[in-house]
């Protein structure tokens, strides 16, 4: 999952980039909307966390611009204002979710990933690929029923590949769902990633399609 995060306080925007990054996702951090709107243009995000009140702008205006050029990229706000009249505004404007400050960072990832799952067609945190079964929910791999230990990066890749069972993905997203800007990448740093789930989950789980691609089967 690629992240971007609008957010202006240095502090708590670093523990949450720290933490989203801890979870084998790339993340791009931007304290100013225009910043935000540059890296747009240039990347397929998979969330938006967004500040509202930020030194170039509203996030609220930025989040309808947003949705009136169509974009759908889920978004999940982070805000001090806890009214319940700000929160009815922010859905009204388009967003998936909404996060007081403070926040516990654990929530933020279990909002963030039902969000995803939502925007993936399938709400079930529990998926099966042959002997495979995931818990998207609570990041769980068992192999006929044993549970099997991937670390951030793998699980990253996994996932990717999972919440799009039957569809050829390519070795391009998967990349830019694993690194943030300027982020070194080795070349064949998917194809280690792919390796190391093959030996661990069994080597029919992720097919790979020739000079494109991967993919796995429902």
């Amino acid at each position: 999952m690629r992240v971007l995060l609008i957010e202006d306080d240095r502090v708590l925007g670093g523990a949450v980039r720290e933490h989203v990054a801890s979870l084998g996702y790339g993340i791009d951090l931007m304290t100013r909307l225009d910043d935000a709107n540059e890296a747009l243009a240039t990347t397929a995000y998979e969330l938006i966390l967004l500040d509202l009140n930020l030194p170039d702008g509203n996030g609220l205006t930025f989040l309808r611009g947003l949705r009136s050029r169509g974009n759908t990229v889920p978004v999940i706000i982070l805000t001090a204002q806890d009214q319940i009249a700000s929160r009815i505004e922010g859905l009204n404007s388009g967003a998936d979710d909404y996060l007081v400050k403070p926040f516990d960072l654990s929530e933020l990832t279990a909002r963030a990933a039902a969000v995803a799952r939502r925007y993936g067609g399938n709400a079930n945190p529990l998926l099966r690929l042959g002997k495979v079964e995931l818990d998207l929910a609570r990041r769980i791999v068992c192999v006929k029923g044993k549970p099997v230990d991937l670390t951030a990066r793998e699980w990253a890749v996994l996932e990717r590949l999972a919440r799009h069972p039957n569809m050829m993905i390519a070795k391009s997203a998967i990349e830019d769902s694993l690194y943030e800007f300027g982020a070194e990448i080795d070349s064949n740093a998917v194809e280690v990633y792919v390796s190391r789930l093959r030996k661990k989950l069994g080597s029919d789980v992720i097919k790979t399609v020739r000079g494109a691609g991967y993919r796995v089967s429902s």
